[in-house]
C-alpha cells in the first residue's frame, strides 16, 4: 500500500515537472498620473492654491507629506456654515482663559479629560481670540463693579 501511494507521488510529481509553468501575465496597472500643481496656480495659505482649469472648473490643490491632492473648490452651503458656527460657539463656550504674562493659557473639558494650552497673545486663533475677549469683558465688568 505504501509502494503505491509512494508511486502514484512519484509520478504526480515527474508529470507536474514536465509541464512549462503557465505564466499569468498580470493586468497592467493605469498608470496613475501625478498630481502637480498647475503653473498658474495662486497660493491662498501656505501649502494651498486655487486654480481655474481653461473649463471654468474651480480646484484646490494641497501639497502634503505624501504628495499633492487636488479637490474640487465648491462653495459653502448654508447649512455647513451654520454647522461650522455652531461648532465655534460650543468650542468658545466651552474654553476659559487665564493671562500668563504675554500668553494666554486656555483649558476645556473634553470627553477624554482636560485639555490645556498656552498661547502668546499675537498668535491667538479666531476662537481663543473670542474666548480671551471674553474673558477681558468678564475682568472689566467685575472691576467697574467693585469701584462702585
Amino acid at each position: 500500500m505504501k509502494s503505491t501511494i509512494l508511486a502514484l507521488l512519484l509520478i504526480g510529481l515527474v508529470s507536474a515537472a514536465d509541464k512549462p509553468a503557465e505564466k499569468k501575465s498580470a493586468p497592467s496597472p493605469a498608470k496613475a498620473r501625478e498630481i502637480t500643481v498647475p503653473a498658474g496656480a495662486v497660493e491662498v495659505e501656505p501649502y494651498t492654491y486655487r486654480y481655474t482649469d481653461p473649463d471654468g472648473k474651480k480646484w484646490l490643490y494641497r501639497k502634503t507629506p505624501f504628495g499633492v491632492m487636488r479637490m474640487e473648490d465648491k462653495p459653502v452651503s448654508a447649512e455647513d456654515a451654520k454647522k461650522a458656527q455652531d461648532e465655534k460657539d460650543r468650542l468658545i463656550q466651552s474654553t476659559s482663559a487665564v493671562e500668563d504674562g504675554d500668553s494666554v493659557r486656555f483649558t476645556r473639558q473634553t470627553p477624554f479629560g482636560r485639555s490645556e494650552w498656552r498661547r502668546t497673545k499675537t498668535q491667538l486663533n479666531e476662537v481663543e481670540q473670542a474666548v480671551w475677549s471674553r474673558e477681558l469683558q468678564k475682568r472689566t465688568v467685575v472691576e467697574s463693579a467693585t469701584k462702585d
